[in-house]
């Protein structure tokens, strides 16, 4: 009786407030996103009525954004960040898996261990030695985004891989084909599914990325979307009504991306930790 009666009402009524909780942050963003900043003083709870609703903090946070030039580069930057994972990552885990030696065992853990390494214990030496180099630019960036997300990528692309049978790559070879043509026109299509799934994941992160931007490329001209978002922020003030409404419309471009490829998230994971 007792099971019965928390199968039916309990756990749906705990589920119920446990969305509410997660939901809740979504939704003072929202709302205050249109009130004036008197209006989220008075009380950030209510809706966006009255005579502190407007419409023009979309546009005040459009144009301090200088969004078309921030999201260029944001873009630019996070879509070449992850061609590149996708390429070097899933090549280096194909061959990891094929290779059977010591040596490819020594270096995935090297992999797998590097995702433990906290990004703030090896900045400092890492922006000193690109400094040097001349990479603290854009191009800079994109190389260090290769270095720190490769390394869950290629977990997550050796998993998938060790499905997939050699014996197609055997009958590529015999057929003539090398190397490359094995990876590119046999494997890598096959890998959909992860890809995807690796996509949205560095995607996210690159997109939403503030600190290491922050080091490399805080320049005018260079500024990604949360870079300028840092400007509504200043040291005597705080524009809440134009940083919430510029957090809405930086949203957008990663919440349509997510929700077109989430069903590939599930499908590419699970078929990846599938031996």
């Amino acid at each position: 009786m007792k099971n019965g009666y928390l199968r039916k009402i309990g756990w749906p009524a705990l589920g119920t407030i446990l969305g509410i909780l997660f939901l809740s942050p979504l939704y003072i963003v929202f709302a205050n996103s249109f009130k004036t900043q008197k209006g989220i003083f008075t009380n950030v709870m209510a809706l966006p009525f009255g005579e502190f609703f407007t419409l023009n903090n979309y546009i005040e946070a459009f144009t301090e954004l200088d969004f078309i030039q921030s999201f260029f580069n944001s873009l630019l930057i996070t879509v070449s960040s992850t061609i590149f994972i996708v390429i070097f990552a899933s090549m280096a885990a194909w061959m990891l898996v094929r290779t059977k030696t010591k040596l490819s065992t020594v270096l995935f853990f090297l992999f797998a261990g590097a995702m433990l390494i906290p990004f703030q214990s090896v900045m400092l030496p890492l922006i000193n030695i690109m400094g040097k180099l001349g990479l603290l630019n854009p191009v800079g960036l994109v190389f260090m985004y290769l270095g720190f997300g490769s390394s869950l990528s290629i977990m997550l692309y050796h998993g998938f891989i060790k499905n997939i049978p050699v014996e197609l790559e055997e009958a590529a070879t015999i057929d003539g084909c090398n190397t490359f043509q094995i990876f590119w026109y046999i494997v890598f299509p096959l890998l959909k599914p992860i890809t995807v799934t690796v996509c949205i994941l560095n995607i996210m992160w690159i997109w939403n990325d503030f600190l290491l931007p922050q080091l490399v490329i805080n320049r005018p001209g260079w500024h990604t979307i949360p870079l300028k978002m840092f400007y509504f922020f200043g040291q005597y003030s705080k524009k809440w009504n134009l940083a919430l409404a510029g957090l809405v419309i930086a949203m957008v471009p990663i919440v349509i991306f997510y929700f077109i490829a989430q069903k590939h998230i599930v499908k590419g994971v699970t078929q990846g930790s599938i031996k």
